[in-house]
């Protein structure tokens, strides 16, 4: 019998995202995963390059990375619910925590039982990867946010105030790495493909 559980991970860019908010252009799951892998990645180089404590070892990027690409594998089986009723209150967050939990362990069981253990440091991760935990959540809002400046380049205003919230978060969670890619990585993502070819050849 063929196994389900990489043709349930295909179905990723099925899941549409922002289920409250006009769009100009969907955005699909698959799309904001391999975003926020990109961006994990790179909060973890950014930390090793410029922001390593002295005699510290560097951070591996891989365990970060992964843990981006399974970060939202649930959804393929809750669908997004939008962020003003996942934090409602408490007890809504609490359970759809629960529900989120019990759709991982769904997606686990639909592997053979030797590939379950690997698989179940990504999509219920445990304490030993926790230090990984700020740069995919900071990684998470930067895919968020460069979503809502998109639909904002394209004159919708529907995402204006979304993408104060998620700068507000971000810079909330003083995550030096999140600062810098704020600073110097993030307004490129205001140009179009013109202007960011010009400014790697000016002639």
């Amino acid at each position: 019998m063929p196994n389900t559980f990489f043709a349930m991970l295909a179905r990723m860019k099925l899941i549409r995202r922002w289920g409250l908010m006009f769009s100009v252009r969907e955005e699909n799951l698959a799309e904001h995963t391999l975003d926020t892998a990109f961006f994990t990645h790179a909060l973890i180089a950014l930390h090793n390059a410029r922001f390593l404590p002295a005699g510290e070892a560097p951070l591996d990027p891989g365990p970060g990375v992964q843990l981006a690409l399974y970060h939202d594998a649930p959804e393929i089986l809750t669908g997004d619910l939008p962020t003003p009723v996942k934090y409602f209150s408490g007890e809504i967050h609490t359970a759809y925590r629960a529900v989120e939990h019990a759709a991982a362990e769904s997606l686990l069981h639909l592997l053979p039982e030797d590939l379950r253990r690997e698989y179940r440091r990504w999509l219920l991760p445990t304490e030993e990867l926790a230090r990984y935990a700020p740069y995919v959540k900071a990684a998470d809002r930067l895919s968020a946010l460069v979503k809502c400046m998109e639909e904002g380049r394209q004159g919708n205003a529907e995402f204006r105030r979304a993408a104060a919230g998620i700068r507000a978060a971000l810079e909330e969670m003083a995550l030096p790495e999140a600062a810098l890619f704020l600073e110097e990585f993030l307004p490129a993502f205001e140009k179009n493909l013109d202007e960011l070819k010009a400014e790697e050849d000016p002639l």
